[in-house]
């Protein structure tokens, strides 16, 4: 007696490859990841015054913070007073035209703030705009 092998197959083969899809999603991941702008913030919480003729400006450029106790941030790093000045000239060097963002909380000193800002004007940065919110309309 001879005997039958059954060739059909009784299961079905009805699974989805999900690879391609899997590889479209890192990819289109990828994509944002690297195409995303980041908005580079100062590194300290600061209670920027209000300004009443405060305008909205271009928020690149070096980021300089100063805070109420006097300390001073640049570009997210804690630094010296007396840093600022060769850090800037470096920086210049890079990128001739640089501009500064100098945000000032509310309650710093004066005398801190105008050395911060004669450190600035020292490296030879002529662009120096303070950071305050309207008065009316929020924060700028």
């Amino acid at each position: 007696m001879r005997s039958r092998i059954n060739l059909t197959n009784e299961q079905d083969d009805s699974n989805i490859d999900m690879t391609p899809m899997l590889d479209i999603v890192f990819i289109m991941l990828i994509f944002f990841i690297v195409s995303t702008t980041f908005v580079k913030e100062s590194g300290v919480d600061i209670n920027r015054p209000a300004s009443s003729t405060a305008q909205q400006q271009d928020s690149s450029g070096v980021r300089l913070a100063v805070t109420a106790d006097g300390l001073v941030w640049l570009e997210g790093k804690q630094t010296d007073i007396r840093m600022i000045r060769p850090k800037l000239e470096r920086m210049k060097v890079e990128q001739p035209d640089i501009a500064v963002l100098l945000q000032a909380d509310e309650d710093t000193k004066t005398g801190v703030l105008i050395r911060v800002m004669d450190q600035v004007k020292l490296a030879g940065i002529e662009q120096l705009a303070v950071a305050t919110k309207n008065a009316v309309q929020g924060a700028h």
